[in-house]
């Protein structure tokens, strides 16, 4: 049975809830990962600290705020991108920048996508089933992202 897991990386707890029952409402994921700081989310990609014991396979798509607590999103994104066993797994910059830095430094580091968060309700949620149907339906997620399937 594939497992479609969903890590959210978002310290903004009102995004938090738009962007749930934004992928809930199409039912786009079995299970959405959230983590509210960038140390979390590497802890969680690493399999380190409360993480350490979490079943294996990778997400099939990040979800990612640039502007988090403790470890910033594009150090997030670096340490992703540079690491073999992870480069490989779709991100999705989340924000509300628009800063041009920010969308070149995204984009340098190897982003797969970067999406500003709307302001109003109705397009943000539309916004986030967008994203959702093609990363968890459309697009074919890499190798490793969902657990082996045990064949007796």
């Amino acid at each position: 049975m594939d497992i479609k897991r969903i890590l959210l990386v978002e310290d903004n707890a009102n995004d938090i809830e738009l962007i749930l029952t934004g992928l809930a409402e199409n039912n786009l994921a079995n299970e959405v990962i959230v983590v509210r700081d960038g140390e979390e989310a590497l802890d969680y990609l690493f399999r380190r600290g409360i993480f350490r014991l979490r079943r294996e396979g990778h997400p099939i798509l990040v979800m990612l705020d640039l502007k988090l607590p403790k470890i910033d999103g594009l150090e997030v994104l670096a340490q992703m991108k540079s690491t073999p066993d992870l480069r490989q797994i779709p991100v999705v910059i989340l924000t509300a920048s628009r800063e041009e830095s920010d969308l070149i430094g995204s984009y340098n580091l190897g982003v797969n996508g970067y999406v500003i968060k709307p302001l109003d309700f109705h397009e943000f949620v539309d916004a986030i089933k967008s994203l959702g149907l093609f990363w968890a339906v459309v697009n074919q997620p890499p190798p490793g992202s969902l657990p082996a399937v045990v064949r007796e």
